[in-house]
């Protein structure tokens, strides 16, 4: 009997929809999105890691799958994000897994290994630091600057309008996202409605226990950054290191913007599955 694929799965009230694709019996890898994209973003990457013969499990993650999307801007907090990828792997099981995040889902990803190392593996983080080499960057650098936009999606009402009226097109082609990108964000978060859920990721961050900024990572651990990222530093990447106790290393992704799933894939394919080891 041909093992059925993974379309759903739940944690408490929510519903999550899931992209499973790959060998049936191929070794499960998470991956797990960003802002403002859904899973569908990784699409390109799983192809290259599907001809290694990795089985690999995209969800639409809290605020983007329409049988999660709570309307308070207090669901959204790191432990809840994190709860739901553990419901993720029980439903994969029996675990670990290799987890993969970028932006948003590498910040949800560092939680998950840093809070629950015997369900991960591997972890391979895409743009987004350790979130403590995160914030120890925005006081001894200029990424406090490059996080201008975090400080405006802490308004009501106004960040929705701006990104869904294509006022805001013009900051998205500024860090890097193309014509393309564009149009499929407004396809596929604004028409969606995942608009209001992937801004309750900036709007519940404030509220991150301080305590786990230091929580040292101890699985083996890949950080990819692209060195033409406008929102996430050099200085994130240079201190990373210093969050991981385990196996580390720094894939440093030449001449690509912030948009590392669309625009090099093969390249980010290639770090996952150097730090899977196959």
């Amino acid at each position: 009997m041909t093992e059925p694929r993974l379309t759903q799965f739940r944690n408490g009230p929510h519903t999550f929809d899931v992209i499973d694709t790959g060998p049936l019996d191929g070794t499960p890898v998470v991956l797990l999105h960003g802002f403002p994209q859904r899973a569908s973003a990784w699409n390109a990457v799983a192809e290259h890691l599907h001809a290694r013969g990795l089985r690999t499990y995209a969800p639409d993650q809290r605020g983007y799958s329409p049988g999660a999307r709570p309307k308070s801007r207090f669901a959204y907090g790191m432990a809840a994000l994190t709860s739901d990828v553990l419901a993720l792997i029980d439903a994969i099981g029996p675990g670990p897994v290799h987890l993969v995040g970028h932006d948003w889902g590498a910040a949800v990803a560092w939680s998950v290994a840093g809070n629950h190392p015997d369900r991960v593996t591997t972890l391979t983080a895409a743009s987004v630091p350790h979130p403590g080499a995160f914030i120890r960057s925005m006081f001894t650098s200029g990424q406090a600057l490059k996080s201008y936009y975090m400080a405006l999606f802490q308004l009501p009402v106004l960040p929705e309008w701006m990104l869904a009226s294509g006022r805001a097109d013009s900051m998205l082609r500024g860090g890097g996202m193309t014509r393309e990108m564009v149009a499929r964000f407004h396809t596929e978060i604004v028409d969606h409605g995942a608009l209001r859920g992937g801004l309750g990721y900036y709007r519940s961050i404030f509220r991150a226990n301080p305590g786990q900024l230091g929580t040292k990572i101890t699985v083996p651990t890949t950080y990819v950054w692209s060195d033409h990222d406008v929102a996430l530093g050099r200085k994130g990447a240079e201190i990373n290191h210093r969050w991981v106790s385990g196996p580390y290393e720094l894939d440093i992704v030449e001449g690509a913007t912030h948009w590392l799933l669309d625009e090099r894939p093969a390249d980010l394919a290639n770090s996952i599955i150097k730090r899977i080891g196959i």
